[in-house]
């Protein structure tokens, strides 16, 4: 999952698929619509819907509005001021130079546009998991701030590769009816000659935050892509991001994983009282698994192995898997889900099983991940818009654990506003809502799938989904409009 520049190894893609579906996956949801594209069936509409955002809103250049018009006066840094020399930091709606992109590396899907869809509107997406309710009353992530970190690259490039984020989200909310975003980008640890320059999954990243938690602040903190040439590096890039994100924000959101086999106790035990840091400062941290099934990252020519993914492993994190959402279109209502044979899970190798974890069925002597888990499926993920062209604008379907990931952490995002705190380290309150009579309406509890993986020639066994906890799905989906008020009440 984590995009290592160091020696190559094929991507898991080449190598690894699902048991139950290698090759294409099935299977597609739609998005409420057709869609526009060389494959169109005969005789349908040469425009696409995607819930409440018709493909009519689709704007040429010359009627588009600049990103940079979009953004309130209150939160606006003036172009001639630039980045804050002092602290590295650029606030988004300014005009200025482009610039970085991705701490994973996500897959760009099929176009939303193209036939058959793949594509949930945000509005349904967020209905399905609860999300909307909150929404509609108020409950947006005002006051909070998420910190992601995103590794940093340098034009030339052209577009889908990467985009001026500010544009992306100028049309992102323009096409969902959001309020203007509050971006901040952080260069302190990296520098960048272009600070907006987004690659795909810093626009997932970042969209995904924005519409689960439309008023909240986001930092996006850059870390030098010569960090990630070896596992020591990638260590030390978590541990300098942690470093400036603690004091910065309520919730850190971390799409990037490396396998546990490649990092030493001591390296281990530095993101450990890194994260102990986080805990102190109420700080709550969320990773994703990995998106290879019960494998680890297949990074640093090395093949993957059957274990788990750091910082996901760590017991101070909030660890996020994946599923497959079936959802109504038009209305959201939430139809079922099944367990993304890719969400990384299974059991670690370097931490003991936390306390919040004892007594749960299924648990082993060490510590289980995931700990929750959201959509992580290219076929049914929620649409992001990012520039296709110098003129023009596609939009994707979110994919991947580190797709679930800045979901969950906008709903922490929420539960903070909702609680008038920061709750910090949340893991023993969604371990007893999960115990409890209410975790039956807080998750959704996923039942069916599992994260068996085929590394060609041989089958890596994974995990079944089960009732309750399980290494696949952890407890499950968010139904956020109960969950959140339980996690302001249960939380320290």
């Amino acid at each position: 999952m984590f995009k290592f520049s160091g020696p190559a190894y094929p991507r898991p893609w080449a190598v690894l698929c699902a048991l139950a579906a290698c090759g294409l996956a099935a299977g597609v949801m739609t998005a409420g619509g057709t869609a526009s594209s060389a494959s169109q069936r005969p005789g349908s509409s040469s425009r696409a819907t995607f819930g409440d955002a018709p493909a009519s809103t689709r704007q040429d250049a010359d009627t588009r509005q600049d990103a940079d018009t979009r953004q309130d006066a209150s939160t606006r840094q003036d172009a001639s001021t630039g980045q804050d020399a002092s602290t590295g930091q650029a606030d988004s709606p300014g005009s200025g130079p482009l610039a970085p992109s991705l701490f994973t590396e996500a897959t760009v899907g099929q176009s939303c546009f193209q036939y058959p869809p793949s594509c949930y509107a945000p509005r349904s997406f967020l209905t399905a998991y609860g999300i909307q309710p909150l929404l509609d009353r108020g409950i947006d992530g005002r006051g909070e701030t998420v910190v992601v970190p995103e590794v940093a690259s340098q034009p030339p490039a052209d577009p889908p590769d990467v985009s001026d984020i500010r544009q992306d989200l100028a049309r992102f909310d323009s096409l969902y009816d959001i309020p203007a975003a509050r971006l901040r980008v952080v260069t302190t640890l990296a520098g960048a000659s272009a600070p907006y320059l987004a690659g795909f999954e810093e626009v997932e990243d970042v969209e995904i935050i924005h519409a689960v938690a439309p008023q909240a602040t986001i930092d996006v903190v850059f870390v030098p892509a010569s960090d990630l040439n070896s596992s020591a590096g990638f260590i030390q890039a978590v541990l300098g991001f942690l470093r400036l994100a603690v004091p910065r924000g309520n919730v850190i959101s971390i799409s990037g994983s490396i396998g546990e086999h490649f990092v030493t106790p001591a390296e281990a035990a530095q993101v450990n009282t890194a994260l102990q840091s986080a805990e102190s400062h109420h700080v709550t941290v969320v990773a994703s698994t990995g998106d290879t099934g019960a494998a680890s990252d297949p990074n640093l020519g090395s093949p993957p192995v059957k274990e788990v993914s750091l910082p996901a492993s760590d017991p101070l994190v909030l660890a996020a898997g994946g599923t497959s959402l079936a959802l109504d279109p038009a209305t959201g209502a939430y139809s079922g889900e099944i367990a993304w044979n890719s969400s990384a899970g299974g059991f670690s190798h370097l931490f003991a099983r936390p306390g919040y974890q004892d007594g749960v069925a299924r648990m082993t002597a060490t510590r289980g991940v995931p700990d929750v888990a959201a959509d992580a499926d290219g076929n049914t993920g929620m649409a992001v818009a990012i520039a296709s062209s110098a003129s023009d604008y596609d939009l994707f379907p979110t994919s991947g654990t580190s797709a679930a990931t800045p979901l969950w952490a906008g709903v922490v995002a929420l539960a903070d506003q909702y609680a008038h705190r920061s709750l910090g380290f949340i893991n023993p309150a969604i371990y007893r809502i999960g115990r409890g009579q209410e975790g039956r309406t807080a998750f959704h509890d996923i039942t069916t799938g599992d994260n068996s993986i085929v590394v060609v020639p041989r089958l890596i066994s994974g995990y079944q989904a089960s009732r309750g906890w399980d290494p696949v799905t952890g407890w499950g989906s968010p139904n956020a409009q109960v969950l959140v008020p339980l996690l302001a009440r249960d939380a320290s």
